[in-house]
């Protein structure tokens, strides 16, 4: 009799092992589809580099805070020192919402060995059109905002453009990519760049059939061993409390930081 129900109580206490297990498991799933399952330890952490354009530091906070990353901001030129080795180390991914029109040779230099150790990059709206004169840029972002007259392949284009309140549809070029995964087609109102360069290498993620603005609205691909994805939209509020951008800056930033 003893061990009869010695061997009923092992047998329920394995049952219940097994059941907790389960939920564990279970628990873990559902957070995997769910970016707010995240703690605040998990958060990636990023650097935000601004500098060289307003904007509205109130309303950008709030996008941050509404997406699963912690964050420290940096204006230029002193953002210029938190690319060195020792002090990009501590963030999981940088983030560009700046556009200066120059870069110190020291500065290109640890922004490239950045990327060639991994640290992924995200480049948003403005910070497209930053440093006219380094040309490594242009890799580096997958394209360019040229401000001046440019030639290409021995043909010359005029100066990019934009256009500012413009209302339009996006289409997800890539319903499959990791940083347009769940993104259905949306209309946002957004400053527009017509006339820029983008590569022909890249990775399309978003487009868009408005005239004044580029086709190729968002892209991805890579520089060194870093992940790189640039999002043209981006200039104000409109855009920023559009719930399809703010899932598309979240996966964006997550995605280069793995």
């Amino acid at each position: 009799m003893k061990v009869a129900i010695f061997c009923e109580n092992g047998w329920k206490r394995v049952m219940n092992g097994l059941f907790e297990l389960m939920i564990a498991l279970a628990c873990v799933c559902v957070c995997a589809g769910f970016q707010s399952c995240r703690t605040e330890k998990e958060k990636v952490h990023v650097l935000l580099v601004t500098g060289g354009h307003d904007y509205d530091r109130e309303g950008f906070d709030e996008l941050l805070g509404s997406i699963p990353v912690t964050y420290e901001q940096v204006a230029h030129p002193d953002a210029y020192a938190r690319l060195k080795a020792e002090a990009v180390a501590a963030y999981d991914a940088v983030l560009l919402y700046d556009m200066p029109a120059e870069i110190p040779a020291e500065a290109q230099a640890d922004f490239v060995a950045m990327l060639e150790h991994g640290k992924g990059l995200v480049v948003l709206h403005h910070a497209f059109c930053s440093y006219d004169s380094w040309p490594e840029y242009t890799r580096i972002a997958g394209g360019r905002y040229h401000h001046f007259e440019w030639s290409k392949d021995g043909e010359t284009y005029p100066p990019s453009r934009f256009t500012h309140d413009v209302t339009f549809d996006v289409e997800v070029a890539d319903r499959n990519h990791p940083v347009t995964k769940g993104v259905s087609d949306f209309r946002i109102t957004d400053e527009t760049y017509a006339g820029t360069e983008i590569l022909p290498t890249v990775h399309p993620l978003l487009s868009t059939a408005e005239p004044s603005s580029n086709s190729l609205l968002a892209w991805a691909h890579t520089y060194g061993h870093a992940r790189v994805v640039t999002l043209t939209p981006g200039h104000d509020r409109h855009t920023w409390e559009n719930p399809a951008f703010r899932t598309l800056l979240s996966q964006a930033i997550l995605w280069v930081a793995e």
